[in-house]
């Protein structure tokens, strides 16, 4: 009987010894930084800013700031806690670990991944 993914990464971002809880609009990193670590969302909403305007928000169990996993580029968008938040940071050897023990993390961030692109081209389409 195989472990439900969602199930494993829920797990990963539960027992993570590094949480760090946010108050509301808490910055967690700004456009123009230099990343190298993605985070996970325990609880709480952090909003993906780009300049001033929210182009996402994600929630439990959903993963942010990935970009820094595959490049060494600046932060595309600013990431601000809308609530009480909390987060683990995750990096690249963690992630490499979730790759390995839980295959379809990899598919999570790449949906993640693509449903940032999604929603920064329509907010910046829309001006």
């Amino acid at each position: 009987m195989g472990h439900n993914a969602s199930v494993t990464i829920k797990a990963v971002f539960y027992n993570a010894t590094e949480k760090r809880v946010l108050s509301p609009g808490e910055v967690v990193f700004a456009e123009g930084d230099i990343g190298h670590e993605m985070y996970g969302v325990v609880s709480g909403t952090i909003e993906l800013r780009h300049g001033d305007k929210v182009v996402g928000r994600v929630g439990p169990e959903q993963t942010f700031g990935e970009l820094a996993i595959i490049d060494a580029a600046p932060r595309a968008l600013t990431a601000v806690a809308a609530e009480t938040s909390e987060i683990v940071a995750i990096n690249e050897h963690m992630f490499l670990f979730l790759v390995h023990e839980t295959p379809t993390f990899a598919l999570q961030v790449m949906r993640s991944l693509s449903h940032m692109i999604r929603d920064l081209d329509e907010a910046t389409s829309t001006d």
